[in-house]
């Protein structure tokens, strides 16, 4: 049988009987200092909470944005189809597994077949997923789906480099490890394709791959 939440003195004298609906996320996030050994009224942390809610709200926004609405509010009709490239593209997200930080550089490329996508509107598209909760691979793949989806241009290629706070700071605690994920789409798979756009990242910002 599953246990009962533990909820403190300190939290049942906030509600009532309605369960954790019954406090704000505010509350809950006091309730949080005092388990950890905190005082929520000491100078330092008295408005902390509500400067925590306010940060999770804007590090989770990208659940209330529609990626495609963002995409297909700058699509333009161009003859051309050759390579296009948005690389270093700066990317701040939280792993879903123990919500700390993992931040790096984006890189996407894809080849249209009539359309194309206003430059801004990629770093707005990587914005959307990275504001939520993630996974790096998800979010590699969500961005690579969602312009093929948009545009269906002939592929696209994404990858992305970064460093995980999860794996620096607990755990395994590699300060100097980073992950590498990739996701490609339509003739992205083909050898050559993949090379090129592989070969033009690879001198990123980031110290290369």
């Amino acid at each position: 049988m599953a246990q009962p939440i533990a909820v403190s003195k300190a939290v049942r004298r906030v509600g009532s009987d309605e369960g954790l609906n019954a406090f704000s996320t505010e509350e809950m996030y006091r309730e949080i200092l005092i388990r950890l050994g905190e005082d929520p009224g000491r100078d330092g942390l008295r408005t902390t909470p509500a400067r925590v809610e306010k940060s999770m709200a804007f590090l989770t926004k990208g659940y209330d944005e529609d990626p495609l609405k963002i995409l297909r509010g700058a699509m333009y009709d161009v003859d051309y189809d050759e390579m296009v490239i948005v690389k270093d593209i700066e990317m701040f997200s939280l792993c879903e597994h123990h919500m700390l930080p993992f931040f790096g550089k984006v890189h996407v490329a894809y080849i249209p077949k009539g359309k194309v996508i206003g430059l801004s509107k990629i770093p707005r598209l990587v914005e959307v997923f990275a504001r939520r909760l993630q996974v790096q691979e998800r979010l590699t793949r969500q961005i690579a789906d969602t312009i093929q989806h948009a545009i269906e241009p002939q592929g696209v290629g994404v990858v992305i480099e970064a460093r995980h706070l999860c794996m620096m700071m607990r755990g395994i605690e590699k300060q100097n490890s980073s992950t590498v994920t990739s996701a490609m789409v339509g003739c992205f798979h083909q050898k050559e394709t993949r090379a090129e756009f592989l070969t033009l990242v690879r001198h990123s910002s980031t110290g290369g791959m």
